[in-house]
């Protein structure tokens, strides 16, 4: 099955799933995972309309970006952030969901070219308390929230998670619900935020059910990783 039939599949489930829960579709972005995939293949979903993507291995993605200079593409980096590519990242992307310690934040905002927008950014959160995932803990959001909203550089939007997989809706939905939860206590608490990063191609249902903003779909548009 093409790319172009493949993302206009996810779109209707995307705003099947928002209908359900009366959600405005529009109000549910879609993020292309490309990783691993060709630039031709990101070029083919281009043409189908599609304009986020997100990117997890940075010498791949640095190729593609140069590769495909396109008008209103926006890159996402998705992937876990070394201290030493930090520069390499603020430079080229245009969002950054997975950060979980100030320390990255920081190096992020100082690299951030001055002439570019601020990096948006989203902080990781391990949803499902698993040893094997990064993230900060709930307990730990709070404050690293609110040292990450004050930095230069840097726009703090919202948070991410990649909770562990779960059996049916209700089960996928808590971690989920955690995480809306997580968000509107720091809104509370005085900051701005406006994004949830949450919902891949299994579970984007119960994503866009707590109110994800951002689902990242790979799979479903281009197929099994290569």
């Amino acid at each position: 099955m093409e790319i172009a039939t493949q993302l206009q599949q996810v779109e209707r489930r995307i705003e099947a799933a928002a209908q359900q829960h009366q959600r405005n579709p529009t109000t549910v972005q879609l993020l292309a995972v490309s990783k691993t995939k060709p630039a031709s293949m990101v070029q083919v979903a281009y043409d189908a309309g599609q304009r986020h993507f997100g990117e997890n291995y940075l010498q791949d993605a640095l190729e593609k970006i140069e590769a495909l200079p396109l008008k209103g593409i926006v890159w996402h980096f998705i992937g876990a952030i070394q201290s030493n590519k930090t520069r390499t990242i603020a430079e080229n992307f245009d969002w950054v969901h997975g950060v979980d310690r100030l320390k990255i934040a920081q190096r992020l905002g100082a690299q951030r070219p001055t002439e570019q927008k601020p990096l948006n950014i989203c902080i990781q959160v391990n949803s499902s308390g698993e040893s094997s995932k990064a993230g900060v803990t709930f307990e730990e959001l709070p404050n690293l929230a609110q040292q990450i909203a004050k930095l230069p550089g840097v726009q703090l939007r919202g948070l991410m998670t990649l909770p562990a997989p779960a059996s049916n809706l209700q089960q996928q939905r808590r971690p989920f619900q955690q995480l809306r939860e997580a968000l509107e206590a720091l809104n509370q608490s005085g900051l701005n935020l406006d994004t949830l990063s949450m919902g891949m191609s299994g579970d984007m249902e119960a994503a866009i059910a707590e109110g994800a903003t951002i689902v990242r779909i790979g799979t479903d548009i281009f197929g099994a990783r290569g």
